[in-house]
C-alpha cells in the first residue's frame, strides 16, 4: 500500500489542478487516470471543437468576402485535410498535458482503472493506493435519449465525432444546445446539408429566450434547417445505409427526415460507473456526485471536482473547484463555491456569453428589473467589420446593481469579460458606464449598453429636475 496526501482520480482539468497544486505544496499526490491526460477539453471537447470552428469559420468568411469588397472564394471540399489539422493542433496542446511534466512536478502519475475499496483506500489494477484526501473528477460522458433503434441505427457523439475522415452528405443533430449547434455550423460551414432537432421549443433553451430566436434565424440564414418542438420517437435504417428519423411535432403531426448520419448531442451524465463509491457509501444524484458547497461529499475525506459533479460542465468551472478543493481539503476555513458570476460560450459564429441570471430569470426573483440593451447594427465596429449581428443585454435590480448580462456578437466571450469583472466588484452599472473604453472596438458596445442607464433616468423626474436647475443657474 502506497501512502499519500492526496489522490485525484481522473486526468482532466479537475483532476490535473487537483494534483499539480497539492505537488507544488510539497505534498505527496497521485493522479490516477485510466487512459490519457487532458480530459474531454483536450480530446473531445474545447480543443478540437474550436479548430475545426476556426476552419468553418475560414470557408465560410471565403466563401462571403464579396461583404467585405473581395472577391468570394470556393474553398473546396477539404474534410479530411481540416480534421488532419485538427489533430495536429490537439497533439500540440497536449505538451501541456505530458505524463512526465507532472511528473517532474512531483506527481505520482498512474494509469489504470481506479476503484475505491474504502473511503481512504483506491484500488488501480491491483496496485493499492492510500489516502485520508481523495478528489474525484472523473468528468461526464455523451449520452444518447432512449430513442427506439437509434443503437442499430448507429451516431456520432462529440466523442468519436473527432475521429471520422468522411463528411456526412447530410447529417441530422440531436439537440439544440450548444454542443448541437457548434457542431450543426461546423458540418454545414464544410459542406454538409444539416438539420438541427430540438424537442424544445427554442434553441438554446438556458439562455436568454432573445438568444435562441436570432440564433435560429442566423444559422437558417446559412442554408442549416431548425426543426423546434420536435421529438425523435424512432429511427430506422435503410438497406441503402440511409437513417431515417421518425419525428413528432408539437401539434402532434408525424414527420420523416432523411439523413447519412446522426449526431446526438443531448447531454452528459456524471462518469462514476465502476468507481465503487455507492458500495463505500458516497451518495450520488442521478449519477454525479453529490456535494457540498465546499465540495465535500458526505463520506469524509472524499471530495469531487469538476463535470463529475452535475453542475456547470465548463473546463473554467473545472480549475475553479479543483483550486477550491485544494485549499478546503489541506487548511481550516473551508470557502463555500459560488457561481454566480461564472461566465460560459457557446462558441457559435456569433458567439453567444452570458454571465448570471437572464431577464426572465431575475424578473422571477427581484422587484423591479431594469434590463438595457444595446445593438451591434448600432456600434461602430462591428459596422466597419460587417459583424452587426446581435446585442449586448445587461440585467439589474432597481439600485443598478448588475445580476446578469447576455451577449450574442462577433467575440462575445471577450466581451463578456467587464460585466463579470464588474459583478465580482459589486459595480452598479451607473460605474460600468463611467469606464473610458478605446474607440473604435466591439467591448465599447458595453459601455453603449450601460450609457442607456442615464438616457433612461434623464428622460423622468429626475432629467427634468435637473433641467430646471440648469436653467436656474443660467
Amino acid at each position: 500500500m502506497t501512502p499519500f496526501d492526496l489522490i485525484a482520480i481522473g486526468g482532466g482539468t479537475a483532476g490535473l489542478v487537483t494534483a499539480a497544486g497539492a505537488a507544488s505544496l510539497g505534498l505527496r499526490a497521485a493522479l490516477v487516470e485510466r487512459e490519457a491526460l487532458g480530459g474531454d477539453c483536450l480530446w473531445t471537447g474545447c480543443v478540437p471543437s474550436k479548430a475545426l470552428i476556426a476552419s468553418a469559420k475560414l470557408a465560410h468568411q471565403m466563401r462571403h468576402a464579396a461583404a467585405l469588397g473581395l472577391e468570394g472564394a470556393s474553398p473546396g471540399h477539404a474534410f479530411r485535410t481540416v480534421m488532419e489539422r485538427m489533430r495536429t493542433v490537439r497533439a500540440r496542446v497536449a505538451e501541456h498535458d505530458d505524463p512526465e511534466r507532472f511528473r517532474k512536478m512531483g506527481v505520482d502519475v498512474v494509469f489504470g482503472s481506479a476503484r475505491l475499496e474504502a473511503p481512504d483506500r483506491v484500488s488501480v489494477d491491483g496496485r493499492v493506493l492510500q489516502s485520508s484526501r481523495i478528489v474525484i473528477a472523473t468528468g461526464a460522458l455523451p449520452s444518447a435519449p432512449p430513442i427506439e433503434g437509434l443503437e442499430t441505427a448507429g451516431f456520432l457523439t462529440h466523442a468519436n465525432a473527432f475521429d471520422q475522415d468522411e463528411l456526412p452528405a447530410r447529417i441530422a443533430m440531436v439537440g439544440g444546445g450548444p454542443i448541437g449547434l457548434e457542431f450543426a455550423q461546423i458540418y454545414r460551414r464544410l459542406g454538409a446539408a444539416v438539420t438541427v432537432v430540438e424537442v424544445l421549443p427554442t434553441l438554446l433553451p438556458r439562455e436568454d429566450p432573445d438568444v435562441g430566436r436570432l440564433m435560429a434565424e442566423l444559422l437558417e440564414a446559412e442554408g442549416i434547417a431548425i426543426r423546434v418542438g420536435h421529438g425523435v420517437e424512432r429511427v430506422t435504417r435503410g438497406a441503402d445505409g440511409t437513417k431515417a428519423l421518425h419525428l413528432r411535432d408539437a401539434d402532434g403531426a408525424g414527420h420523416v427526415l432523411e439523413v447519412d448520419e446522426i449526431f446526438v448531442a443531448t447531454g452528459r451524465p456524471a462518469n462514476t460507473d465502476g468507481l465503487g463509491l455507492e458500495e463505500i457509501g458516497v451518495r450520488l444524484d442521478r449519477g454525479a456526485v453529490k456535494v457540498d458547497a465546499t465540495l465535500r461529499s458526505n463520506v469524509k475525506g472524499i471530495w469531487a471536482a469538476g463535470d463529475v459533479t452535475g453542475g456547470l460542465q465548463f473546463t473554467h468551472v473545472a480549475e475553479y473547484q479543483a483550486k477550491l478543493v485544494l485549499r478546503n481539503a489541506f487548511f481550516p476555513f473551508p470557502r463555500k463555491a459560488s457561481y454566480a458570476t461564472v461566465p460560459w460560450v457557446t462558441y457559435t459564429d456569433p458567439e453567444v456569453a452570458r454571465v448570471g441570471l437572464t431577464e426572465l430569470e431575475a424578473q422571477e426573483r427581484f422587484d423591479r428589473v431594469k434590463t438595457y440593451r444595446y445593438p451591434f447594427a448600432d456600434l461602430d465596429r462591428a459596422i466597419v467589420d460587417g459583424h452587426t449581428e446581435g446585442f449586448i443585454k445587461i440585467v439589474t435590480r432597481k439600485n443598478g446593481r448588475i445580476v446578469g448580462a447576455t451577449v450574442l456578437g462577433s467575440g462575445a466571450g471577450d466581451l463578456i469579460l467587464p460585466v463579470v469583472m464588474a459583478m465580482n466588484a459589486r459595480m452598479k452599472i451607473s460605474q460600468l458606464s463611467h469606464i473610458v473604453y478605446p474607440y473604435p472596438t466591439m467591448v465599447e458596445g458595453v459601455k453603449r449598453a450601460a450609457d442607456s442607464y442615464y438616457r433612461e433616468r434623464f428622460a423622468g423626474r429626475t432629467g427634468e429636475w435637473l433641467r430646471k436647475v440648469v436653467r436656474w443657474l443660467k
